[in-house]
């Protein structure tokens, strides 16, 4: 778990997840006078390792090829464009369709655990098979219907994924006083400009 995740209250159990997802900030508005600067934390197959090292996701002495670096920006980006989705139509078949093909990369298989029951585990073998956590987190939260709370904000100039603690959760921003205002204000200023 990540300071972000901690710091929004992202349950443990949807915290690779929401910090993998969130590991690309195309972020693009100006707060109190400060442009925020876009970043991708994944630019190299060097920073997925430190990424999966962070989170003890990473085998220890494992390469990352350019094929698997590829391979992980392809789950990310994909699970990007499903969490854009409304929960209420991320089960259509176009919604699915590539984050499934993204997530066949990383097979999980059911284990038998002493203590904890069964646990989804990684198939793979490789220094990627730590990212099989996010495949077991999607699994684990669609199950359990705490997947339909993480959303990505509705700000075109944010994109940010966040979780919805909001009671109803439908909360369509990340931040109100920040996402919902700058919407709010705007959508009041275009209004006053129509009435001229």
């Amino acid at each position: 778990m990540s300071k972000q995740s901690r710091r929004f209250q992202v349950p443990d159990a949807l915290a690779n997840l929401y910090d993998f997802a969130n590991t690309l900030d195309v972020r693009h508005f100006t707060h109190h006078g400060v442009p925020h600067r876009q970043d991708d934390e994944l630019t190299s197959a060097d920073d997925l390792a430190a990424w999966m090292a962070q989170r003890k996701l990473a085998r220890p002495a494992a390469k990352i090829t350019p094929a698997m670096f590829e391979a992980a920006l392809g789950l990310r980006a994909s699970l990007r464009d499903y969490l854009q989705h409304d929960p209420a139509e991320r089960r259509s078949r176009c919604a699915t369709r590539a984050l499934n093909a993204a997530i066949a990369s990383f097979p999980l298989r059911a284990e038998l655990g002493d203590e904890a029951g069964v646990a989804l585990r990684p198939t793979r073998d490789d220094a990627l098979a730590g990212l099989s956590a996010v495949a077991a987190e999607l699994y684990d939260g669609a199950r359990d219907g705490s997947l339909d709370r993480l959303k990505m904000c509705a700000a075109e100039e944010c994109r940010r994924v966040f979780f919805d603690r909001s009671k109803p959760a439908t909360r369509r921003w990340c931040m109100s006083n920040l996402c919902g205002n700058r919407i709010k204000t705007r959508a009041y200023r275009e209004r006053q400009r129509g009435r001229k």
